[in-house]
């Protein structure tokens, strides 16, 4: 197995943001990373709960939308101010689950509760990858 290790050091910085109602989660999470500067971050929580929202299934295709309140029962992924790749699962008022990536159209309904990593020592970047056909993350020491 090849692989590229990068091994971060420093004390990890943590941005604590709560978004409101009608702001759109992606967006966002975009944002703030814009706004910081961060060039490694990890989303370490997200709770809260969306009005409406739109995710993409593994196919990298299709894009869903959902039409109704669901729950945020996870939110993941890597963050920079390059680029996000994030995840979703939402519970909906059935209890049955759904997720997928996070897309655009992800808008907030009473509060989304976010707490962003800052990885020091560590830079995301992106590179055109052959075999999967995407641009995809690598790390890299700052």
């Amino acid at each position: 197995m090849e692989y590229r290790l990068v091994t971060g050091r420093g004390e990890m910085i943590c941005h604590c943001i709560r978004l409101k109602r009608g702001e759109d989660l992606k967006d966002s999470i975009l944002a703030v990373c814009a706004e910081k500067n961060i060039r490694a971050g990890v989303l370490l929580s997200g709770v809260g709960c969306i009005l409406r929202g739109k995710i993409r299934d593994a196919s990298g295709v299709t894009i869903r939308e959902i039409t109704e309140h669901c729950e945020i029962v996870s939110l993941n992924g890597t963050v920079s101010a390059k680029r996000c790749h994030i995840h979703i699962a939402l519970s909906k008022g059935d209890l049955s689950t759904i997720g997928g990536h996070l897309c655009s159209g992800c808008i907030v309904n009473t509060t989304c509760e976010l707490v962003i990593g800052e990885l020091p020592g560590v830079d995301f970047g992106v590179e055109q990858d052959e075999e999967t056909g995407y641009d995809e993350l690598i790390f890299l020491n700052a």
